[in-house]
């Protein structure tokens, strides 16, 4: 089976783990590292063949213009991610509407076609938040891939969502949401990110075979930062130090362990758009 690749395009310091210590007027203050640590994902998948969508920080779009159009000349699909990493549970209509714009405007300026995918901070698209179905529509967007259908994470999830690809009742779009296997009645996350990092690799992958074999594409997440244990360290409370910097020196070798089990391909190819 044909599994999504997606990649969450922002720096170490863009994390909402990180928001209520490194503010966003800090952010150019903050060492850039997603150039390098994104250029190592391209060679990756160059070397795996495999073709990614990439998710993209409006504020990183405005900096590295390059880096996005080196991005889409690798044949990698370019989607949005917004513009500041805030969470839309922090957001109005208004201002989440205003905050996408700017990010359509800036990445697709990059790149020269149509940004057609988003992708919430967070995941934050929540039955708080279900108002911004209409805004991605209004704004061009054909597809979202923000919904994680859980039900224990206190910043997301909508434990009722279907686990499959499906057109949404509420809005013209197609939902891509991220994957958790069904193992004895109970949704185990296993897209990705700090899940990826956590769990045994056999366990993920185990999980992944899971969703195939229920007739299920994975839909699978990494962000650049998660392959580099030289970024700054940051004191953080124990939970989220752990979410954070957990197994960081393991992930690009569990990865390429991935991409060798695993065929993937951009969710815009996945879904026919």
């Amino acid at each position: 089976m044909i599994n999504a690749m997606t990649i969450d395009l922002e720096d170490w310091f863009c994390v909402a783990n990180l928001r209520h210590i490194i503010s966003k007027s800090q952010w150019d203050q903050c060492e850039l590292r997603v150039v390098d640590n994104t250029k190592c994902l391209l060679e990756t998948f160059a070397r795996h063949k495999v073709e990614a969508t990439f998710f993209v920080l409006g504020w990183v779009a405005e900096r590295v213009p390059d880096l996005i159009r080196e991005i889409a000349d690798h044949g990698h699909e370019i989607a949005t991610h917004g513009y500041s990493h805030t969470l839309l549970t922090e957001m109005t209509p208004e201002s989440f509407e205003a905050d996408l714009q700017r990010a359509i405007q800036v990445t697709r300026a990059c790149v020269g076609r149509d940004i057609v995918g988003f992708r919430a901070p967070s995941f934050t698209i929540t039955s708080k938040t279900l108002w911004a179905l209409d805004i991605l529509v209004r704004n061009g967007i054909c597809y979202d891939s923000s919904i994680f259908p859980i039900g224990f994470h206190p910043d997301y999830g909508m434990p009722e969502a279907p686990l499959w690809i499906h057109k949404l009742a509420l809005a013209p779009l197609t939902e891509v949401p991220l994957s958790c296997a069904e193992v004895w009645g109970r949704r185990i996350p296993c897209s990705g990110g700090a899940y990826f990092r956590i769990f045994p690799y056999f366990v993920s992958k185990c999980l992944l075979r899971r969703c195939n074999k229920q007739g299920r594409p994975a839909i699978f997440y990494i962000h650049p930062w998660e392959i580099d244990p030289g970024q700054p360290r940051i004191r953080l409370p124990l939970l989220k130090r752990f979410r954070h910097y957990h197994k960081l020196q393991d992930t690009l070798r569990r990865f390429e362990r991935l991409l060798d089990d695993f065929q993937f391909t951009s969710v815009r190819k996945l879904v026919g758009l």
